[in-house]
């Protein structure tokens, strides 16, 4: 007979973190907008959060619906279908 302990250790799942937010992206980084290109229909931001930089392209609809301009708090949102890790070789 398998004890109940047992049971619920091999049944139960860790809590995941909640974004506060109604999406199921999970990686958010909040940050600082530190440029704002607009070409056309589309548009680079990046987002400094933290010691990190995060560009991403968005359209021109985007920036305007959303305000964004060099200077104002925003949150980059990501969800990926694969995310890649580098190294540097010494």
């Amino acid at each position: 007979m398998i004890q109940a302990e047992e049971v619920r250790r091999l049944t139960s799942r860790r809590d995941r973190h909640a974004t506060g937010a109604r999406l199921s992206a999970r990686n958010r980084l909040k940050g600082v907008v530190r440029s704002v290109e607009v070409d056309g229909v589309m548009a680079l931001v990046e987002i400094e959060a933290g010691p990190f930089l995060v560009t991403a392209a968005v359209t021109r609809d985007s920036i305007e619906e959303l305000g964004l301009v060099e200077g104002v708090e925003a949150t980059a949102t990501v969800k990926a279908t694969s995310v890649m890790i580098e190294r540097e070789t010494p």
